[in-house]
């Protein structure tokens, strides 16, 4: 009964504060994750170390508003069509190197993960085996990386 109730109390507490959710989420190892995840600690890691191509995926209003640091944005919308230009026509258009279909540190990011999971089932699709996405987004860049 004792175990039932624990339960019920840590289920209640999760939905209640939504940033232990979050911070829970954002520390679990590469072991917890699937591999096509990116964890906050992972993105932090590849960041501080310059290991990333990092591809946000939301409207260039958002990305005007604010963005994960070294991210470039490459609206959803336009996704499939930028990753077929030529390395030469992507680094013209976005001022950056075209990302290469077996790198692995390539990663898409939106708000929330929605829009960037589209955009990993997109860059698949176009032979991106490795590549991944940052399924906390924005908001959780924001709401972690101040604490």
């Amino acid at each position: 009964m004792s175990a039932l109730l624990g339960r019920a109390f840590l289920q209640a507490r999760f939905r209640t504060y939504p940033v232990v959710r979050s911070a829970t989420r954002a520390f679990a190892t590469s072991r917890d994750a699937p591999d096509h995840v990116v964890t906050y600690s992972q993105m932090k890691q590849m960041l501080s170390t310059r290991n990333i191509q990092l591809l946000d995926v939301r409207n260039p209003d958002e990305f005007q508003a604010g963005k994960i640091p070294h991210a470039v944005n490459v609206p959803l919308d336009s996704l499939e069509e930028s990753l077929q230009l030529s390395p030469e026509q992507f680094l013209q258009r976005f001022g950056v190197k075209a990302p290469l279909r077996d790198e692995d540190n390539l990663v898409f990011q939106c708000r929330s993960g929605k829009r960037s999971l589209k955009a990993l089932d997109i860059a698949r699709r176009l032979g991106f085996s490795k590549a991944r996405h940052y399924e906390g987004g924005y908001s959780e860049w924001v709401e972690l990386d101040s604490e």
